[in-house]
Formats: C-alpha cells, sequence, structure tokens
C-alpha cells in the first residue's frame, strides 16, 4: 500500500520533523496520530484506490480483522497502539490496522495492479576489523514512492518498563529504530511466497524494539504466529549483529563476516531461502544494489571505514538501479521491467554508530549536500 503525500519528488524539503509522546501504549499511539494525521488520514484515504485486484474494500477489511485478532490475541499493546493513533488523528480503527498490514496488500513490482514502490531499500554493516575506531556502524537508504518524503518523521516513544525508543518512519509505521537499551534494527522487504494471517511484520517491528537483549530481539523477529518477516538488521551496543532474513515459515539467522561486514537488499540470498522467492524479476534489481554494496565492503581495507564512507556509499550511483535511488526511465537492458520497478526513490538515511549509541539520519537522497542530524539513543 502507497502511503501518499505531497511534495515536489527528488525535492529535499527541510529537515525530519522530530516528536516526543510518553504514557500508555494507547497515549503514545493517540500523540502519534495527533501529531502524523496527514500521512495516517492519506493511507486511509488510499484503501480503495490500492485494492489488490478482485478483492472489494469490505473483503479487504474482513481480511484485515483476522490478522487484527490474531495481533490482539498474541500481543495486544500494539492494536492498543494503533487504535490510540487512529484516535488522534481521526481515523476508522479497522481501516487503519488495515494499512498496517503489508501482506494484504501485496502486489510485486512485476506483476500488473496498482503500482508499489514497497519499501525498498539497502543495508551496509561494518565492524572490526573493517571499521577504523572498532566500532560497530550500520548504514541504511530507505527508498519509497517519491511522494512520501515529506510524511516522515523521527519519534521518541517514553512507555514506562520498555526502553525509550527513537525511530524514523511514516505515521506509526517504523522503518528504523534504536533503543536505549543498546538495540539498531533496520532491514529490507522482502517478497516471501508464504503470507498468511497472523501478526503484520510492519508492527512487529514496533514490538522488536521494546526488546532488551539481542537474543530477545532475534526471538521476537522469529515469533511463530507472524504473518511474514522482512531481512531484519539486529545491531547491539556490545558489538554484535544478527540478520534474520525470514518468511513466514522460515528464517536463516547469521552475523558477520569474518572481514567484520554484511550486506543486504531485497531479495532472498541465503541459501536455505532462495525458495521463498515470489519475485524473481524484481529480486534481480535488488542483486544489483546488494552486488554493489558486497563490492565497497569487499575492496575496503582494514581500519579503512568509517561514518565518512559509509555517507559515500550510500551516496554510491555506479550502478542501475544504484544504492542512493533515483527516480529511474526504463532503458535497453533493464530486463524490459515495469515503470514501478524504477519509480522509487531513496526517501531518507541513517548512519548508525552501535557502539556509541548514536545516530545521524537525513531527508532525502544521502548524495545531497550537508550533514545529517544527529542523536543519542543510548542512556
Amino acid at each position: 500500500m502507497t502511503i501518499g503525500g505531497a511534495g515536489e519528488p527528488g525535492a529535499r524539503v527541510g529537515a525530519i520533523p522530530f516528536i516526543r509522546v510518553s504514557g500508555t501504549h494507547r497515549e503514545v499511539g493517540r500523540g502519534v496520530g495527533a501529531a502524523t494525521a496527514p500521512a495516517i488520514v492519506a493511507a486511509v484515504a488510499a484503501i480503495d484506490r490500492d485494492l489488490p485486484p478482485g478483492r472489494s474494500r469490505d473483503e479487504q477489511l474482513a481480511l484485515a480483522a483476522l490478522h487484527r485478532d490474531a495481533t490482539r490475541a498474541a500481543t495486544p499493546w500494539l492494536v492498543e497502539e494503533i487504535d490510540g493513533a487512529a484516535e488522534g488523528a481521526g481515523v476508522d480503527p479497522l481501516a487503519l490496522f488495515a494499512a498496517s498490514v503489508e501482506e494484504i496488500w501485496t502486489v510485486r513490482p512485476s506483476q500488473p495492479g496498482p503500482p508499489t514502490d514497497g519499501g525498498r531499500c539497502s543495508d551496509i554493516v561494518a565492524g572490526p576489523p573493517l571499521t577504523a575506531d572498532g566500532h560497530l556502524l550500520v548504514a541504511h537508504t530507505n527508498d519509497l514512492s517519491p511522494e512520501t518524503e515529506p510524511r516522515i518523521v523521527a519519534v521518541e516513544w517514553r512507555v514506562p518498563g520498555e526502553p525509550v525508543v527513537l525511530s524514523v518512519g511514516i505515521g506509526p509505521w517504523i522503518s528504523v529504530g534504536w533503543n536505549d537499551a543498546g538495540l539498531s534494527l533496520s532491514g529490507n522487504e522482502l517478497s516471501p511466497d508464504d503470507d498468511r494471517v497472523g501478526v503484520p511484520r510492519l508492527l512487529m517491528v514496533r514490538e522488536q524494539l521494546t526488546a532488551r537483549t539481542l537474543d530477545e530481539a532475534v526471538a521476537m523477529t522469529l515469533r511463530p504466529d507472524r504473518a511474514s518477516s522482512y531481512n531484519t538488521v539486529l545491531a547491539w551496543s556490545d558489538g554484535r549483529a544478527a540478520d534474520v532474513e525470514g518468511c513466514a515459515t522460515e528464517a536463516d539467522v547469521h552475523g558477520l563476516d569474518p572481514r567484520g561486514s554484511l550486506a543486504h537488499t531485497n531479495h532472498y540470498v541465503r541459501p536455505a531461502m532462495l525458495a521463498h522467492e515470489a519475485d524473481p524479476a524484481y529480486a534481480r534489481t535488488s542483486a544489483v544494489r546488494y552486488a554493489r554494496a558486497r563490492a565497497l565492503l569487499d575492496g575496503a581495507a582494514p581500519g579503512s571505514v568509517d561514518a565518512a564512507v559509509l555517507r559515500t556509499w550510500l551516496s554510491d550511483h555506479a550502478t542501475r538501479p544504484s544504492i542512493c535511488r533515483h527516480p529511474l526511465a526504463p532503458v535497453a537492458g533493464d530486463d524490459a521491467l515495469p515503470d514501478a520497478a524504477w519509480r522509487g526513490k531513496t526517501v531518507f538515511w541513517c548512519i548508525v554508530d552501535v557502539t556509541a549509541g548514536e545516530v545521524e539520519y537525513g531527508l532525502g537522497n544521502p548524495c545531497a549536500e550537508g550533514p545529517g542530524e544527529r542523536r543519542r539513543y543510548l542512556a
């Protein structure tokens, strides 16, 4: 489902807005909903436009209700937050929950149906011995349709008894986040072949950010009642990392390679997961970005990678599509993919020093001049 918004494609429209919310899950949801109402209203209004072929609105909401029931049975506070966001934005709670279930909106970029750019993105992770100071660093580009860029928001979530969370995303939906227990979370949308009724992957991100250990975060990512899964990049302040490449029924978990590196884009890479690739045509374009990220990591000398190097890598335009993505028109040699596969752009980026608990993030393409905004998330 595409979340709409105004704005000139490709234009930098200023800093990412920052809001703080605190209280119960219902209250923080209500606060986020009130602060990001235009994005939420736009998402709900897009339901009729973005219905998958052959499905009515009533059928779509009925399917969303099944996911809502599954989520409420297992993790009721996730439903409380979304209901609170609906109250804050003045929209129907079930409609907003439907907008939170990516699994029921899936139209592959290489398949017919409403155009979608999904959550396409690239992750590059470097730790010792690659990094100059021995820190663990994570770099991420987040690619969506150009009109979503003005909707990006940073949120600080404070719920009593839970880690303080900092996130970047749209409305109540989190793309990347960090908590003061030491967790960094980013990742990449995949095209799994086994989506099912369960807890939506998009809402699982909010739960994962409440983890107090890396093992707990991995367990939350692998919860058996999940509707599907992203490739989730989890990193901890003690220098450990876990890349969870998953679908609804299987997953492969691995850490940094011996050189202290990890990369991922938007297709299955691990041999055990290749059979779950449901969009091999789009996987070919994702593989271009993945190969470039791997080449940059593999070509780096030990002790040479720092935040400045990662910013250069995030700004890379050496391939088509590139890590730093801009809307493209198909040309000969692009495997005749439809326009939807080329519309996405990088709407925000971030570079995280996981060891120090600091993040720098910026709106738009990382190739734009100027620093991002810096925030410390570790206590």
